[in-house]
């Protein structure tokens, strides 16, 4: 018997996008080892030079004028791609993309970003006869994500299950499955182990992450004044894939202290926030969500203004989280975590919460059900 194919297509703006095609292509072998999962940046993967360079110009966007990003957001908020648009992307991927959805013959594709979201939706229109999936990968849903040819809709909480209806999607095209996680999000690891294995103490610690690309902030007295926790905090700085602000990091001497870290790019997300009992983040869909199934509290940090500040408000508003807005609230969040008692009884908490609104397999098993139907 053949097996099922399923075809993710991402692209790389922002690492939570092509994040969530992964996990989700992990989740489903899995629950099911003989599922064929393949993962595509379409951009990058299409076009190897243009590609990056569009992604480039987007971070530096990101980084330097995120108000221009947030305007953006809004003001689009209600609108799907325009034709223009579409056929722009229609112009540059129409070719490539039959082509690729030809050779690989997949059962059925997941979209986890708005552009193949679009390109995909085009050539349904056009006759593709492959059904067509998207992943909303934040607590929002702009109005770019919506398209008459997307067969079925899976997003992260039933407020944005609400949200999609208001721009005119059916609620029967609509399943509140959560972002899915890695599988190592599934399931916990053992803390000493874990200390052990990166050679860390067996005390309060609080992990410090700056986005899949590293924005953590170089000049920021906030990360500074952490370090005067040092004696009784330990803390691990990931910097993601920024490696200027690692080395600028490492050369301070506020940071040269037994009870920090400083780490760059790593795999081992899950383990250290099993080995942690805080998480300051910028307040990505991924990386919140990854919080979110470890039943970690977490501090967010400059939300870029658009789909962060949604996240934000949902984490907020649920109790999984605060917004760090001053020394104060770092004060009052390390003063508890020094106290083993009280920082246990508040993650148990949160993960008896957890429970009742997010299961970290159900993505995975909404897609397999799907499957299901198509034989």
């Amino acid at each position: 018997m053949r097996k099922k194919r399923v075809l993710l297509l991402s692209e790389g703006f922002g690492s939570g996008h092509t994040q969530a095609a992964y996990a989700l292509a992990m989740g489903l072998k899995q629950l099911s080892p003989g599922i064929q999962a393949r993962v595509i940046e379409l951009g990058k993967f299409l076009n190897p030079v243009v590609g990056p360079w569009i992604m480039s110009a987007y971070r530096k966007t990101v980084s330097k004028q995120p108000k221009l990003v947030g305007m953006m957001y809004r003001t689009q908020y209600h609108k799907s791609l325009n034709r223009f648009t579409q056929l722009a992307l229609h112009r540059v991927f129409y070719t490539q993309t039959s082509q690729v959805i030809s050779q690989l013959k997949p059962d059925l594709i997941v979209c986890t970003h708005p552009v193949p979201n679009a390109v995909v939706a085009r050539l349904k229109r056009l006759g593709l006869d492959v059904p067509l999936y998207t992943l909303i990968t934040d607590y929002d849903a702009h109005g770019t994500w919506t398209s008459p040819e997307v067969n079925q809709y899976f997003v992260s909480t039933p407020l944005v299950k609400k949200k999609l209806m208001s721009h005119g999607i059916p609620a029967s095209r609509i399943e509140v499955t959560g972002i899915p996680v890695h599988p190592t999000f599934w399931h916990s690891y053992d803390k000493l182990a874990i200390q052990q294995e990166f050679e860390l103490k067996n005390m309060p610690t609080v992990l410090i992450m700056g986005g899949g690309w590293g924005l953590l902030s170089d000049n920021n007295h906030i990360m500074e004044y952490m370090t005067r926790w040092r004696e009784n905090i330990q803390l691990i700085f990931c910097v993601g894939s920024n490696e200027k602000v690692r080395e600028k990091l490492l050369a301070e001497p506020d940071f040269q202290h037994p009870n920090i870290r400083v780490l760059g790019f790593t795999n081992d997300v899950s383990k250290l926030m099993d080995v942690s009992d805080l998480l300051i983040t910028k307040p990505g869909g991924m990386t919140c969500t990854e919080g979110l199934s470890k039943g970690i509290p977490m501090l967010f940090y400059e939300p870029i203004p658009g789909q962060e500040e949604e996240n934000c408000e949902y984490f907020i508003q649920h109790g999984f989280g605060e917004m760090l807005s001053s020394t104060e609230t770092i004060d009052r969040w390390f003063t508890m975590i020094k106290e083993p008692y009280a920082a246990s009884q508040f993650r148990h908490t949160l993960i008896s919460k957890r429970n009742q609104q997010y299961s970290p397999t159900k993505c995975s098993e909404a897609v397999l059900n799907m499957l299901d139907t198509l034989q």
